[in-house]
């Protein structure tokens, strides 16, 4: 069933992209003659899905029907309270208002009142670092790039929480290479012509932990990605028509006769915070290699 209930929430994120509710109806009545549990509710993220479609469709039958299914859903973070606070595991749900990712302190004015938190992943820890709370704060400025957000219904103040949360994780510290990695996440979810990137992000699927870790490459909009390609088969269409030129070495050994007698070039054939490619051609008897 979990399978069953993710293929409908793809079906459903197709339908806010292209902001066109029609036949919502049909998989709305689907899911409502299922039983749910909380685990698929949370795999599927069909919670958040189900939320945007109600907020864009102008039909009152989908939209009565998408509260009645989030309202029966809620019913299960109710009937599961006492597992949450075993496992820490919240239900997948979208939120009326925004919920603050970080739990309250005791000192806090409202800390006595308890109140369950519907996020879309468990509170990560709070932090009185300077140089973490600003970061936090430009990735969740990114992510409020345009009206995706909106539309999808999703809390950018936690995502971007997590996103940073998994990026600290990885280097222990705040340090340049931290930072480093911030500042390309930030960057890619601003740009205005990688919209992809941001709504898969915002959207669930693109999960925060592989945002925190995906290669500049894998972040690059379809048209960057083109550009490239094109740039690299060049590069090397290039270097392999080239007869003349490069830096005779003998720190190679060619692999078929042996020898050391070689002439190497170096080419940018990834993207430029990418070490280049070495391309080698043995002098003796013209085998050609390459490596990274």
């Amino acid at each position: 069933m979990e399978q069953e209930v993710k293929r409908m929430a793809k079906k459903l994120d197709a339908m806010v992209k292209k902001k066109s509710t029609e036949g919502a109806l049909d998989v709305l009545r689907e899911l409502k003659n299922m039983k749910m549990s909380l685990e698929t509710l949370q795999s599927s993220r069909i919670g958040m899905t189900v939320n945007a479609v109600r907020k864009q469709s102008s039909d009152e039958e989908v939209q009565s029907l998408a509260k009645s299914l989030i309202k029966t859903w809620k019913k299960l973070l109710d009937d599961s309270k006492e597992d949450e606070k075993k496992d820490g595991s919240p239900l997948i749900l979208p939120s009326s208002s925004k919920k603050p990712c970080e739990p309250k302190t005791p000192n806090s004015p409202k800390a006595h009142k308890s109140t369950p938190k519907i996020t879309t992943f468990p509170p990560v820890p709070v932090t009185s670092d300077s140089v973490r709370t600003k970061c936090k704060e430009l990735l969740e400025s990114a992510l409020q790039t345009g009206d995706d957000y909106k539309t999808i219904g999703a809390d950018c103040a936690c995502l971007a929480a997590e996103i940073e949360h998994f990026i600290f994780h990885e280097f222990k510290s705040a340090d340049l290479k931290y930072k480093t990695r911030l500042r390309s996440r930030i960057s890619n979810l601003k740009d205005q012509k990688n919209p992809e990137l941001r709504r898969g992000v915002l959207s669930g699927a693109i999960t925060p932990e592989r945002i925190a870790k995906m290669s500049a490459e894998e972040m690059a909009s379809d048209e960057l990605k083109g550009i490239r390609q094109a740039l690299t088969k060049e590069s090397i269409r290039e270097h392999q028509l080239s007869k003349v030129g490069g830096t005779e070495t003998d720190m190679f050994v060619c692999g078929k006769c042996k020898g050391k007698n070689c002439t190497y070039n170096q080419v940018q054939t990834r993207s430029a915070d990418e070490p280049m490619t070495t391309f080698v051609v043995c002098n003796g008897c013209g085998n050609r290699w390459k490596f990274c």
